[in-house]
């Protein structure tokens, strides 16, 4: 009989944290917390919620009738760490001082690895996370730009699209570091990346570069942006969240909802229509870059993420790229699924726990 290990995920975000109990990859219960603005201004910064959210998830424990005894981990999702290769890491001193401090910056998730580990040091179980926005396996290649000052960064969906290149391995019968991909998440920020041999060897950062996508601007003209940057208009806060939050389909249309983006279009709206494919169209041009990267040898064009499940859009990228390589579909983001299944395979011995340096 197959060993059955019982783990908890957690997935804090900006005004929730969400939670659910697996045993093995059958899910037990799940729980969106939900965090109010009032309760959240109280505190200073990130770090400072941690008790706060760690009582109501223990809260929810017992709600659910799930004694934390019973558990074999506990798993959080990565915040922006330092660089590092992907996989499923044990949260160690170090990795806890960073996600502390914020070294990379301050974001909600920084408190996944933090909670799994203050939950599972009281019953002396592991404590992971997996495949943070930090995952850098980028080719020297892929990192270099016109300016020496600056390098290309890898941040990206990368617990996402790990998670669905570990699931088509079992689907397709392949090996994980057999299959070329093109990788596409598709949601409120849009990634394009190539994974070879089990690496993301180059990928667009979907705060800097790439397409434009429901909230992010993506590429734009560098001169016409240091015009605007300098115009007087804008403080530099300003143009930070012009760029990355109030970008894209929201500029355009004033929503970031591609179900009201179509429903427009159904009702005969042209800039909606328009303003819709040439996001699809610039995803599309990033999917032909990348297959550039591996000389067209691929496997498959994956798209993944909540947009994923609109028909409409995939049918406007699919289109244009399908002469590549088929094109498979994912719908969603399954991120506690995603979680779970990086600890799964370090319980079953399927890969080796990673130690953040």
């Amino acid at each position: 009989m197959r060993q059955q290990f019982k783990i908890l995920a957690i997935n804090p975000g900006s005004t929730s944290t969400k939670i659910a109990v697996y045993t093995n990859e059958q899910i037990n219960f799940e729980q969106i917390i939900r965090h109010t603005i009032d309760e959240l201004k109280t505190f200073a910064a990130i770090y400072d919620q941690y008790e706060y959210r760690l009582a109501l998830v223990e809260k929810a424990l017992i709600d659910h009738s799930i004694c934390v005894n019973e558990l074999s981990a506990v798993v959080g999702r990565g915040g922006p760490l330092k660089p590092a290769a992907s996989g499923t890491y044990t949260v160690n001193e170090l990795m806890a001082e960073d996600l502390k401090i914020g070294i990379q910056t301050q974001h909600a998730s920084n408190l996944g690895g933090l909670l799994a580990r203050g939950i599972a040091g009281k019953v002396n179980i592991p404590a992971f996370i997996v495949d943070p926005v930090s995952v850098d396996e980028l080719e020297p290649l892929a990192r270099i730009t016109g300016l020496p000052e600056i390098s290309r960064p890898s941040l990206f969906h990368a617990l996402n699209l790990k998670a669905v290149a570990h699931r088509m391995t079992k689907e397709l019968g392949k090996d994980y570091c057999e299959l070329t991909l093109i990788l596409v998440h598709l949601g409120g920020g849009i990634s394009v990346g190539v994974q070879q041999n089990g690496r993301m060897i180059d990928v667009t950062n979907p705060n800097d570069l790439g397409p434009f996508s429901p909230e992010r601007a993506g590429s734009v003209p560098s001169h016409a942006l240091v015009k605007l940057c300098f115009s007087g208009n804008y403080t530099e806060e300003e143009i930070k969240r012009k760029l990355v939050g109030n970008a894209g389909l929201m500029a355009h249309l004033g929503t970031s909802d591609g179900r009201e983006v179509e429903n427009r279009i159904a009702n005969g709206d042209a800039k909606a229509a328009l303003i819709y494919e040439a996001m699809a169209y610039q995803v599309a041009k990033e999917i032909g870059a990348m297959a550039t990267v591996v000389q067209g040898n691929l496997d498959a064009i994956v798209l993944t993420g909540g947009l994923a499940h609109s028909k409409m859009l995939v049918k406007l990228i699919t289109d244009r790229v399908q002469f590549i390589k088929q094109v498979l579909v994912y719908p969603g983001e399954d991120e506690l699924k995603a979680l779970v299944e990086g600890a799964l395979r370090v319980l079953r011995g399927e890969e080796l726990p990673k130690e953040y340096k």
